[in-house]
């Protein structure tokens, strides 16, 4: 078995053969090019940006792009999921594919293996491409054997792409840090994830479309074909589209929002338009690290806007573990005397308790060195600012997923990349700052709202001790430990 794994890990084949591609050239010919070509006009060297704050807006704004598109649809996930909305999503597809859209897939491997039949049979439309970022050689269903390969090659595999993008004919782009899921649209009956996308038109959308060429076109994207034992067989389209048509309805939480973002797409909804970056990291992102070939780096980019903080930083990171470098900015600029405030899990709501292990070590000095610390709660007590709509009220438990941080209230940054290091050393990443008081004073209410004490616990230290404040029945409680998060949980991240 282990000598089945080492040559398992030493035959993927990131040399073989493949088509080289880009995005197409002419956006402005096309009707999405146009529906902004005015707007876009009147703003010389900006583009136009909306927030969506919403999960099932988030679902129904791509759908809408997939309808709209005429020329190309450019996919870019960490994950993909093969649920309802995962199912929605690959049936517009396949529809913009029948229409003659050429369709482009990249999808990270760290949980595709799953979703490797799909993806095989969606391929196979002339008009569909699709590739797997990193792959693992073993494309079973055994976590076990999995796991066992991730052992043996963990230097390659703990290298993930944890980008975020959806591009419509090189004119539209979603951008945030939503992947592809029912949690993450927050239709789940089980969890949803508080998450933004945000929707941008103009200059700005050729650029991210420039970085999916260059993760498409890299040595570490493999075509789905090249991971194959054996191809699907010559039906195996014709069935998957008979059970795509046989979708039932979404949700009716679904069907009551698509208005507005039907008005978003058509151009009938007033964007900011602004200034902004790109920041991202090259697809080889550890040879850029260690100096063995040119590219670009996200933190690098990210810690000088950080540095260059006046007055107050917002941080909104579901996942927060500085570091020495994060702790050492962070205490410079509390030296200055700029406001912190930053939210994130709480052990209750966490999914990723390695990650929480991480975060908690940093609590009591965050909180020492003046920064002020929430914690988003499991069960909010109101949905304002949650990313809720009415109609999904009643859906399942609340977990932060969302990466907005806002820079003295003028500049704000939005994608992919959590203040961890994952995030900084071991993931691809990608995001935009945007030059915007009015969209940063979006981001700053959103903020507000999830931090209100119905929603979130604020750390407090007392005569040295750590407590959890928060409101009940309109009065101040403070727990001196973690809040409704069960023994049994607490027990394992105290193991980690």
């Amino acid at each position: 078995m282990i000598a089945f794994m080492l040559y398992g890990c030493a035959s993927i084949p990131r040399d073989a053969a493949k088509n080289i591609s880009s995005a197409y050239p002419h956006p402005e010919e096309t009707p999405l090019g146009r529906t902004f070509s005015v707007d876009a006009a009147n703003h010389p060297g900006e583009s136009g940006f909306y927030l969506i704050n919403q999960g099932v807006d988030g679902l129904l704004a791509r759908l809408e792009l997939a309808r709209k598109a005429q020329r190309t649809l450019d996919l870019q996930y960490y994950l993909f999921r093969g649920d309802d909305s995962g199912m929605l999503l690959a049936h517009a597809l396949l529809e913009a594919a029948d229409r003659g859209v050429r369709v482009r897939i990249l999808v990270d491997d760290g949980d595709t293996a799953a979703e490797d039949d799909r993806w095989k049979i969606l391929a196979a439309h002339p008009d569909i491409s699709i590739r797997i970022f990193d792959p693992f050689s073993y494309r079973g269903h055994s976590k076990a054997l999995r796991a066992l390969e991730f052992a043996f090659d963990k230097s390659r595999l703990d290298y993930r792409m944890h980008n975020k993008l959806f591009v419509a004919d090189n004119a539209a782009a979603l951008i945030g840090g939503r992947n592809i899921g029912d949690a993450y649209f927050q239709i789940s009956t089980q969890s949803q994830f508080g998450d933004d996308d945000l929707f941008t038109t103009g200059p700005m959308v050729r650029g991210l479309s420039d970085t999916f060429d260059d993760f498409w076109n890299s040595a570490l994207a493999v075509p789905v074909e090249d991971l194959m034992s054996k191809k699907p067989d010559e039906n195996a389209l014709a069935r998957l589209r008979e059970k795509l048509d046989a979708l039932d309805a979404p949700p009716e939480a679904v069907q009551g929002a698509e208005k507005s973002v039907s008005n978003l797409v058509s151009g009938k909804t007033s964007l900011i338009w602004a200034p902004a970056r790109l920041i991202y990291d090259s697809p080889e992102k550890r040879l850029v690290e260690e100096g063995k070939q040119p590219g670009h780096l996200i933190r690098r980019e990210i810690y000088r806007d950080l540095h260059s903080v006046r007055h107050e930083l917002l941080m909104v990171s579901p996942f927060f573990v500085p570091g020495k470098d994060g702790m050492a900015m962070l205490r410079s600029l509390r030296k200055r005397n700029v406001q912190i405030r930053i939210l994130t899990n709480s052990l209750d709501s966490t999914h990723v308790l390695s990650a929480q292990s991480g975060y908690m070590h940093y609590r009591k000095p965050l909180l020492e060195a003046g920064v002020q610390l929430f914690e988003i709660k499991r069960d909010l007590g109101s949905p304002r600012g949650s990313g809720e709509s009415f109609g999904l009220a009643r859906y399942g438990a609340y977990g932060l997923h969302g990466k907005m941080w806002v820079f003295d209230r003028k500049k704000v940054y939005i994608g992919s990349m959590n203040f961890d290091q994952r995030s900084e050393h071991l993931n691809t990443e990608i995001g935009l700052i945007i030059d915007s008081p009015e969209l940063a004073g979006e981001v700053v209410r959103r903020f507000e709202d999830l931090t209100r004490p119905e929603n979130a616990y604020e750390l407090v230290l007392r005569d040295g001790k750590m407590l959890w404040q928060t409101r009940k029945e309109g009065k101040i409680v403070d727990y001196p430990t973690e809040p409704s998060a069960s023994e049994w949980k607490k027990f394992e991240v105290d193991l980690l």
